[in-house]
């Protein structure tokens, strides 16, 4: 997070924006500096300030990734775009819900979306929201409507609509808690007017972040608002791939074995109100997982 801090040099106050981040075990300082008065938009200042920090340590990263995908998806057959495609599906669906709470091993999931081949012993609504969630993911690259309230109530409804007909594709009206999170969700009342910040949020800033930022905060702020009974980690993480995919930047999986690190910096982003946590969580995994792009 960005914070501002005065200076007083003899007869005279400077004031600085200071931001401050770990990176290889030590902690690293960015200043920039703000005049001899505070500056009235100093919230807008904070925000171009830490995006230019971005944009110096990880944009042009995320830009060269970009660039040797799309050189790499060129060269591949279609038949092995599909099957790749089908693997990352797979491999998404497996995670999101195992993330949450979902039974169903890998290869359970895996025989299950690629040859119909249903787990025994296993509780039908695992099977039944792996078989939904491949489905709304599919539907989710072929959309050409931009994010908007209408289009998560309707996701919503398609993952759980066979399983948790009573919350599916319906903002909640009670009050829920996070198992094992000190984050204590938006009250009911709250939820709505929420919504319609973060979508006036989206609509001013779709265009001006970095698509990796963008991802990063639609599900940050979706899953901080937790607007459903139920799926909201699954929805968010939909909505992430939609603006990378849209964007045509390759999409993440988050798995299953690195939740820890992954709850840890929502959860501090969470109760901290500082957004940068997760961003600097997520652009490391981001590279981490696509760095094979860059490796030359």
């Amino acid at each position: 997070m960005a914070v501002i801090r005065k200076k007083t040099i003899g007869k005279h106050t400077y004031y600085y924006l200071e931001h401050s981040f770990r990176e290889g075990g030590r902690v690293e300082k960015k200043e920039k500096y703000l005049g001899k008065s505070k500056p009235q938009n100093i919230e807008e200042l904070k925000q171009q300030f830490i995006s230019e920090i971005y944009r110096g340590k990880w944009f042009g990263l995320f830009e060269r990734i970009k660039e040797e995908y799309i050189a790499q998806e060129k060269t591949i057959p279609q038949s092995a775009q599909e099957k790749e495609l089908e693997n990352f599906a797979i491999k998404f669906t497996y995670d999101t819900n195992r993330i949450e709470g979902s039974t169903l091993t890998f290869r359970e999931t895996s025989m299950l979306l690629e040859k119909g081949i249903t787990p025994d012993a296993k509780h039908m609504r695992d099977v039944k929201e792996a078989e939904a969630h491949r489905s709304v993911f599919y539907e989710v690259l072929n959309c050409k409507k931009d994010l908007s309230l209408d289009l998560i109530l309707y996701y919503h409804k398609k993952l759980f609509e066979d399983t948790k007909k009573d919350i599916a594709g319906k903002i909640r009206d009670h009050q829920v808690t996070i198992a094992g999170s000190k984050f204590i969700p938006p009250f009911p009342a709250e939820v709505y007017p929420l919504l319609m910040d973060f979508f006036k949020w989206y609509r001013k800033n779709k265009e001006k972040k970095h698509p990796l930022e963008l991802a990063a905060l639609v599900h940050l702020k979706l899953v901080t608002i937790h607007p459903f009974a139920d799926g909201n980690g699954r929805i968010s993480r939909l909505m992430m791939n939609f603006v990378l995919n849209n964007h045509g930047f390759p999409m993440l999986n988050i798995p299953y074995e690195k939740r820890a690190g992954y709850y840890s910096s929502l959860e501090r982003s969470q109760i901290k109100k500082d957004e940068t946590i997760f961003l600097q969580w997520f652009f490391k995994r981001y590279l981490k997982e696509h760095t094979k792009y860059i490796m030359k």
